[in-house]
């Protein structure tokens, strides 16, 4: 992919705090118009690839490129075309909510009445007309963090950078912001999306990167980074915990492969190839044996176990590898 169809493009990016790497060798490429997520545990290096990319952080060596202009070089251009929304709200806490939008409306050069018009749009957007007036000091986390998206969005940005958006929403705030950043895709706007949510990559982003130790160690589609961990899955749960050996003897059989069992929840399961063969075989082999089963599931893989079985440890995992600036 060439620099003209690439909103987003970083090579060989690396940046050390000392003696500790936040990123290694880190290459990203995001085509115009999509939404791309970054995923990683915490310290995996995304926040530091963030702030590099939207020139609020130098890096050592390597190449990056935003909205069609270098970042080293023109940071400038960069920042006149990109929004962004940190992992912590960035607004005026004796502002009121509509002056923080008029002000950052007016910070990008919008005439006064077009400022306020935006303000009034975007506190509507983000169900905050009812405490538009009251001093952002006094809202709540969620609150906050709601009008500190409005304002990454008071003009519409090329690109924009959404480093852990939801942290703290209610799951209405959250659809709202999902809907925000789709109604934004459709009219042409970039997202690069850093999350510690799945489910938020799995919903919005045409294309997820995982991050690990400060470089992109697997991308693809959620459904790709999904088939990489292997088959389908039949999960069921017996009546009797004592029946468990049984009827895991008889998944093995069906399916060809070792079987996971949980005996405090009574709940065996295994990968399929031929789901529904399997299903069909087991149920009526179970039955054969009267074996009691209360559940029976078939599924896919979840994000959560690609990411698992990609990076070796959970999204949760912390270190000490990525070091404020």
């Amino acid at each position: 992919m060439t620099d003209e169809t690439s909103a987003v493009l970083a090579e060989g990016l690396r940046k050390t705090y000392g003696r500790t790497p936040a990123l290694a060798g880190f290459d990203l490429t995001v085509p115009a118009g999509t939404v791309c997520g970054l995923l990683g545990p915490n310290g995996a290096g995304k926040t530091t690839a963030v702030r590099i990319l939207a020139t609020l952080l130098r890096f050592d060596s390597g190449r990056a490129r935003v909205a069609g202009y270098d970042v080293a070089r023109h940071p400038d251009r960069v920042r006149a075309l990109i929004g962004l929304a940190g992992q912590y709200a960035a607004v005026d806490e004796i502002l009121s909510g509509r002056q923080n939008l008029v002000l950052f409306g007016r910070l990008r050069h919008l005439p006064a009445r077009v400022a306020r018009r935006r303000a009034d749009e975007l506190l509507d957007q983000f169900g905050l007309t009812d405490v538009a007036d009251r001093s952002a000091g006094g809202y709540s986390g969620g609150l906050r963090r709601r009008l500190d998206l409005a304002a990454s969005l008071v003009t519409t940005p090329k690109v924009l950078f959404l480093d852990e958006p939801t942290t703290g929403l209610d799951p209405r705030s959250r659809n709202g912001v999902w809907d925000a950043v789709r109604s934004l895709v459709a009219d042409g706007t970039t997202v690069l999306l850093t999350t510690q949510y799945l489910e938020e990559a799995d919903q919005l982003a045409d294309r997820i990167s995982v991050v690990d130790a400060g470089r992109v160690v697997a991308e693809g589609t959620s459904t790709e980074l999904k088939a990489r961990i292997g088959a389908d899955r039949i999960e069921l749960v017996v009546r009797d915990a004592a029946q468990l050996p049984v009827a895991a003897a008889i998944v093995e059989r069906i399916v060809g492969a070792p079987v996971t069992v949980d005996p405090e929840i009574r709940q065996l399961g295994a990968p399929v190839v031929d789901r529904i063969a399997a299903l069909a075989d087991t149920m009526r082999a179970l039955q054969d044996a009267a074996v009691a089963v209360e559940d029976v599931m078939l599924r896919r893989p979840t994000l959560d176990e690609a990411f698992l079985r990609l990076t070796g440890h959970d999204v949760e995992r912390r270190d000490r590898t990525e070091v404020p600036a």
